[in-house]
């Protein structure tokens, strides 16, 4: 149903921003973030020391503590029972995410897709962050998932997209190393999904340093795309 949840009732949107020491990043973004764009903006932190955790809370924003596992892919297991949000938007508030493109993905999202992918390579978007290897990355699992799942995507691995929280539970999504993201675009296709794509520049990320090893995890997106193609456990 169309901008409504399985009651009946009108979408819920939580945005959520996992962080890890991002004070600058976020003094820089979120004050661009209207509070009427969404219903809830929860802050997963995974203990931070440079004040985000006090500016989040100076802002208004419900802050959850990361205490039981670390990294962005923990960040999401445990936040994802906490999120009141019909649909969850994941947005990285260290500058890479366009803050001013969160409406436009809330009404792609409330015609009734399951995900909204705010994409890099569609429609002229461009990442200001890529380097030689994370564009040929990017491309080559995106090509690789569409190949193999029957996906249509463009942008397979960016972070900022939206997405409806019953289809976690209901595609048994657990959250392994490659991390959220690729799983969540090997599932979709994989269980022939309503998804969709917006175009969205990919900005240089502000002040701290980039905790992604693109080496590591392109293993592990291709560990993960060989289980989910083969039948192997990942973990």
């Amino acid at each position: 149903m169309a901008g409504k949840n399985q009651t009946g009732a009108p979408l819920k949107t939580t945005l959520l921003l996992p962080t890890l020491n991002e004070i600058e990043g976020m003094k820089a973004v979120m004050p661009r973030v209207k509070p009427e764009w969404v219903d809830e903006i929860v802050v997963i932190d995974g203990g931070s020391t440079d004040g985000t955790i006090e500016y989040a809370r100076q802002m208004g924003y419900r802050v959850e503590h990361q205490t039981k596992t670390k990294g962005i892919t923990g960040a999401y297991q445990e936040a994802l029972p906490l999120l009141r949000g019909d649909v969850v938007i994941s947005f990285s508030p260290d500058g890479n995410s366009v803050p001013e493109l969160i409406p436009a993905l809330v009404t792609k999202m409330k015609e009734g897709y399951d995900m909204v992918i705010v994409s890099r390579y569609l429609g002229g978007a461009k990442s200001e962050d890529d380097d030689m290897v994370t564009a040929f990355g990017n491309w080559l699992f995106t090509t690789m998932i569409n190949v193999l799942f029957g996906g249509h995507y463009t942008d397979s691995l960016v972070m900022f997209r939206g997405w409806k929280k019953d289809i976690v539970g209901s595609l048994m999504i657990h959250v392994p190393r490659a991390g959220f993201e690729p799983l969540l675009s090997i599932r979709c296709a994989k269980d022939k999904r309503r998804v969709s794509e917006i175009p969205g520049d990919e900005p240089k990320r502000i002040g701290g340093k980039r905790k992604m090893d693109p080496l590591k995890n392109g293993m592990d997106i291709l560990r993960l795309m060989w289980s989910e193609k083969f039948g192997a456990k990942t973990k």
